[in-house]
């Protein structure tokens, strides 16, 4: 047996066989030959073991003890967070929650998830790896399954897990990334590691629209986020999807459609491109009408004004006429109107006010205006 920080034969000849793969590549790398590489390396020892004061076969080991020490941190770093998770107290929050991508997610995870999805949690939408996601805090979800909602509704569906108080909470919420139903994610940077200058800021950008990635470990931070990878029930998809196919194959098939239905298709048809082809005309004609109002009658007549307006369908079509108007005629008077309408508003809340007053003065007193007014001046 090795003695205690030795390496094992195991692990002798594995690190052998992985420096003899980077040797080789190495020397491709180079564009050498194994044999002119060998000699390359061996002056860089000579001269590295010059400048220690060693010998080569001394250096190299020296280098070999360095490197193996480095590939036993390695793995004793893989394996440390499984016994730290085991070790942590219970008020600790960072756990390694075993997830199972293959495997179905479990009934009462989907239970949960279905819960959690009915309730609003303020979600917002993400970008995450190219695709829009729903994603929500923790806090919330929490709050959600300590409440009364999620008491009535677990009376309801046995699958869902008891939650007394924020550790069961947390429990339960557990169950959402060890079934792949929810994960939890941080903003993430797109240029991070590239070195060069941050570039400047997209204007076609939505603001508020994260791009997150997926974090390793699932820990349950009030302030942390999730994504949603459960999308719930898609019935109303499939049924879309039914409606769309039906729709498409009763088009298809339209020529062994009855008599009766091919000419009614027809006479609508024709009584819609009639009606388009009169809008036409009509859209043509009031601009003609304009045209000639403009010179002969200025500023010019517009018939259905608020045609092409952001009005509605028969609001677009009053009045019957119209003046042409200028925009800051227009802005006047949508400012007066406003004006008018404000000036209304605090009229009428002034009468409430005053009607709401006492009659009697005794019983409380009125405040009086502190500057002076014409009738209060004595006349000389």
């Amino acid at each position: 047996m090795a003695a205690p920080g030795q390496p094992t034969p195991q692990q002798m000849a594995q690190y052998q066989e992985q420096m003899k793969q980077q040797f080789l590549a190495e020397a491709a790398k180079r564009g050498m030959t194994p044999q002119q590489f060998q000699e390359f390396q061996q002056k860089q020892l000579d001269a590295e073991a010059e400048k220690m004061g060693m010998t080569r076969e001394q250096f190299i080991q020296h280098i070999r003890t360095q490197q193996m020490k480095q590939h036993q941190q390695q793995q004793q770093g893989q394996t440390q967070p499984q016994g730290q998770v085991q070790g942590q107290a219970p008020g600790q929050q960072q756990q390694a929650i075993p997830v199972n991508p293959n495997n179905p997610p479990k009934p009462e995870a989907l239970s949960v998830a279905k819960f959690l999805r009915g309730q609003d949690l303020k979600t917002r939408t993400c970008i995450l790896e190219g695709q829009r996601k729903d994603m929500f805090k923790v806090k919330r979800a929490l709050r959600a399954l300590q409440s009364s909602a999620y008491t009535k509704a677990r009376s309801k569906n046995p699958q869902l897990p008891e939650v007394k108080d924020e550790a069961s909470a947390r429990s339960a919420l557990q169950l959402l990334p060890m079934s792949m139903l929810a994960l939890r994610v941080s903003k993430a940077d797109a240029h991070e590691g590239h070195n060069h200058a941050k570039p400047a800021r997209d204007p076609k950008r939505v603001k508020g629209l994260w791009t997150v990635k997926v974090e390793k470990h699932q820990e349950f931070e009030p302030l942390m986020h999730y994504v949603w990878f459960y999308e719930g029930s898609q019935w109303k998809q499939k049924a879309y999807a039914v409606g769309a196919l039906c729709v498409v194959m009763a088009l298809v098939m339209f020529p062994l459609w009855p008599i009766v239905l091919r000419q009614g298709v027809w006479y609508l048809s024709v009584g819609m491109m009639g009606l388009l082809g009169l809008f036409f005309a009509m859209a043509i004609f009031r601009l003609i009408l304009f045209c000639i109002t403009v010179f002969a009658v200025p500023p010019g007549l517009w018939l259905f004004p608020n045609l092409f307006e952001d009005v509605g369908f028969f609001d677009s079509f009053k009045p019957l006429w119209g003046w042409q108007e200028n925009k800051k005629k227009k802005k006047s008077k949508k400012a007066s109107e406003k004006a008018g309408a404000t000036a209304a508003k605090s009229e009428g809340n002034g009468a409430a006010k005053s009607s709401a007053l006492p009659v009697n003065g005794s019983s409380v007193a009125t405040k009086r205006h502190m500057a002076p007014k014409v009738e209060d001046v004595e006349e000389e």
